[in-house]
């Protein structure tokens, strides 16, 4: 019987096929080449659509837009009407034919919720969108707007972010002083600076319909409060003194603060003259030494009856020891 050899078994703790090693390699080397083709991929899309005036249809949808695409804002007074007050428009619009699909709005004080949507409905969308905004007090507020631009047909959109002062005298409009109200009342100061920077400061501070360009003083400027109609009157004369004339007297100390702030101001004295105002705290005054003398008589009636108690008091006592329960 020939002797037969049997087959020898090598036990192994881990086994892998050497097809595995040489694929994940492969994958490893091609991660880089696919991340490089969606790079160029992105930028050729974004050439086409920098060359071509108009974008296709696919492309609109993936939410290409031209390059040279820019999101434009203006601030301007509108008047009112019968069913809409008198307020502040933002306008922001695109450069070209792209459409605003939804604008957000950050501001403090106000929006509620310091916020502001716009969502027009897919009937009207357009490349501009207006916002009515009405500040309530006379203070300089920074609008973050946050505009989604595409094209109808996008189911993508690019985020544009920008911020829009607000000025702080936003809420008076520019009026012709000949029809205007002359108010009663008036500040005036002096002040050693050029007309040139007077006039810088009234168009950071209101929104004027154009450049105010005055070279010299005397000048007169006029505005009408959109809240309740007041009239602002502003007077330049050639030695400096600014007469500012407000029935408003919080309106009066705003302005005054604010140039004094811009002119780089610390000490102005000022002459202030507000008829109502000193009427009104005349009568206050009035009132209140009325009520001072009411205070010291009802002070004294107070001490003469304290006394008439205490003597009672020790004749009641009295009384009680000698037992006299008749005595008065």
């Amino acid at each position: 019987m020939e002797n037969q050899r049997l087959p020898s078994f090598r036990q192994e703790t881990a086994w892998e096929p050497s097809w595995i090693n040489v694929e994940a390699e492969l994958v490893r080397v091609a991660q880089p080449r696919k991340t490089n083709l969606s790079e160029l991929k992105t930028i050729k899309e974004f050439k086409q659509a920098e060359l071509r005036p108009q974008v296709s249809e696919p492309d609109g949808q993936m939410g290409v837009i031209p390059a040279n695409t820019q999101l434009q804002t203006a601030l301007s007074v509108t008047l009112g009407s019968e069913t809409q007050a008198a307020h502040v428009e933002l306008s922001i619009s695109t450069s070209n034919d792209t459409i605003i699909r939804a604008i957000l709005i950050f501001a403090e004080g106000i929006f509620e919720g310091e916020s502001h949507v716009v969502h027009p409905s897919a009937q009207h969308l357009t490349g501009r969108i207006r916002v009515p905004i009405s500040p309530p007090k006379d203070v300089p507020v920074d609008l973050h707007i946050k505009a989604f631009v595409g094209y109808k047909s996008s189911v993508q959109f690019h985020v544009f972010e920008l911020t829009r002062q607000l000025p702080r005298f936003s809420m008076y409009v520019l009026s012709n002083p000949a029809t205007a109200p002359e108010p009663v009342s008036h500040v005036t100061f002096t002040i050693n600076e050029r007309v040139q920077r007077v006039v810088l400061w009234l168009n950071q501070n209101f929104l004027l319909p154009e450049d105010t360009e005055v070279q010299s003083a005397p000048f007169q400027i006029c505005f009408t409060s959109l809240r309740d109609s007041g009239t602002l009157l502003l007077n330049m004369k050639p030695n400096g003194e600014i007469t500012l004339r407000t029935d408003d007297i919080d309106l009066a100390g705003d302005i005054i603060q604010s140039m004094a702030s811009f002119l780089a101001i610390e000490d102005l004295p000022v002459e202030a003259n507000f008829p109502k105002y000193f009427d009104h705290l005349r009568k206050v005054l009035v009132q209140v030494d009325d009520s001072h003398s009411v205070h010291q008589k009802l002070t004294a009636d107070m001490a003469d009856q304290s006394n008439l108690i205490r003597s009672m008091l020790v004749q009641a006592e009295d009384a009680r020891l000698m037992r006299d329960i008749w005595q008065t």
